[in-house]
């Protein structure tokens, strides 16, 4: 590869001198040059956590930039913090459209399994889900088996189950800010739409794209309405909506956790793997593991001064 430009991103409860001088040797590794370093938090967040981040811009000659990620990536589990390495694209390209899945992502919780747990087939279909998340499973394949240990169950225990969705860290000050800052922001969810619309009307997401569960009589039937949202589909549906709303592939951002999140996330102009499976943390571009969710604000270059609490 011919001269190029990155940008290195970290993000740690605590940037110590250990860390700064294992960065510094990555960069000695890579021939990297640094043109700049801005810090762009150090400071507490209203959770109590603490948290510092510094942004690298970087210039190198024969930069093979999926070597600088597998070493960073190494790096980030070796001392605990997130280390994400992205090509500098900023200053000719501004960020408008943010999708995320749901499960595991915008939430603390599989909902299936959940509803399977209210159901008494709790450890079964745990036990599928956590394979398809792996990419052990076609998706739709074990998506229609978990689904039809669903049948019969009550309708009342969906609105029980929403109303107890634990949140994921940070994601109500990521979408305050992401709203305030103009984003447009999706969800794309192999979930329900059940649960997708409940989290867009208490977070504020401009749109949502699930799987709608089939009710008749107050009873869960086991089905879902075609076409599933699969990991094929999200991806169609991110390029979809971008060039609707007028943007290009490279103005989009996609996060995900699971094996069905990796066609959209390598979609995306950037693709982030948040607190994901180890084999999508090794296939996505950009990865945050240690960070809440609102550590996609600092990726994307916002500071803390540029931040509400």
């Amino acid at each position: 590869m011919a001269r190029g430009d990155l940008i290195l991103t970290v993000l740690a409860p605590r940037l110590t001198a250990d860390i700064q001088s294992q960065l510094d040797a990555l960069l000695v590794q890579f021939s990297l040059q640094e043109k700049s370093t801005k810090r762009l938090a150090e400071s507490s967040l209203p959770d109590g956590k603490h948290v510092d981040c510094i942004e690298q811009r970087l210039v190198g000659d024969d930069i093979d930039i999926e070597e600088v990620r597998h070493a960073a990536l190494v790096l980030s589990e070796t001392l605990g913090v997130d280390i994400v390495i992205q090509d500098d694209v900023r200053d000719q390209v501004r960020h408008r459209l943010i999708c995320f899945d749901m499960d595991s992502t915008l939430i603390k919780a599989e909902v299936i399994d959940e509803l399977a747990r209210r159901h008494g087939v709790g450890d079964e279909v745990a036990e599928v889900t956590e394979r398809a998340m792996r990419g052990e499973l076609d998706f739709k394949a074990s998506f229609r088996e978990r689904m039809s240990k669903l049948a019969g169950l009550d309708e009342s225990v969906l609105a029980e189950i929403a109303d107890e969705l634990p949140l994921m860290d940070g994601v109500e000050r990521l979408m305050a800010n992401l709203k305030r800052l103009g984003y447009r922001t999706v969800i794309l969810s192999g979930g329900f739409t059940y649960f997708a619309y409940y989290l867009q009307d208490k977070l504020g997401f401009d749109e949502v794209h699930a799987n709608e569960l089939v009710i008749e009589n107050g009873k869960v039937t086991g089905d879902v309405r075609e076409p599933i949202v699969d990991a094929e589909r999200k991806a169609e549906l991110l390029e979809t909506i971008a060039l609707r709303e007028g943007f290009t592939l490279a103005q989009t951002i996609a996060v995900g956790d699971g094996a069905n999140d990796l066609k959209m996330l390598a979609k995306a102009g950037m693709g982030i793997a948040f607190r994901a499976k180890p084999m999508v943390r090794a296939q996505a571009r950009q990865a945050i593991s240690t960070a809440g969710l609102d550590g996609v604000l600092y990726l994307l270059g916002h500071s803390q001064q540029d931040l509400t609490p």
